[in-house]
């Protein structure tokens, strides 16, 4: 797998744009997927119900000084704060696992948009988040029996 270009830090030590992966105990919150990409997923009752497509509007906020950041939001009409786009023409997002990461309560600054993704073609390292090979990451979905903490150190 790939994490942060700064390498990982201690959740307490996180900061937005720090480019650095958070360690601790999450929660895969939501399974994002592209609709219009070939996925070996199946798409079991047992999980189902935390499966979302992915639309062309669709974006994670994470500018600290809007209220909602470090979430999803729609681009449309005219969102003008920074988000992370999640329609990408690479493969990066084509399928994002969101982690439980500085939600609930939500602290701005903390950090915003740490998922689990797909990695870049050229293996580079991530701006905080964790990124494995499509084929791993659609092996990982496969064999959920429910959602569960991801334990990241």
């Amino acid at each position: 797998c790939q994490l942060g270009k700064n390498g990982k830090v201690p959740n307490y030590k996180k900061r937005e744009g720090d480019k650095c992966t958070p360690m601790g105990k999450f929660i895969i919150k939501s399974i994002f997927f592209r609709k219009d990409k070939k996925l070996n997923i199946n798409f079991r009752k047992s999980i189902k119900s935390k499966f979302f497509f992915i639309h062309e509007n669709y974006g994670w906020c994470d500018d600290v000084d809007c209220k909602k950041y470090n979430q999803l939001v729609n681009l449309t009409p005219n969102f003008n704060y920074s988000y992370e786009k999640l329609h990408r023409c690479d493969d990066v997002y084509d399928i994002i696992l969101e982690l439980s990461y500085n939600q609930n309560p939500t602290i701005r600054n903390k950090g915003s948009a740490i998922f689990i993704h797909c990695s870049f073609n050229d293996l580079r390292k991530t701006n905080g988040c964790v990124a494995l090979k499509k084929n791993n990451l659609e092996f990982i979905i496969n064999n959920l029996q429910k959602i569960n903490y991801i334990y990241m150190r």
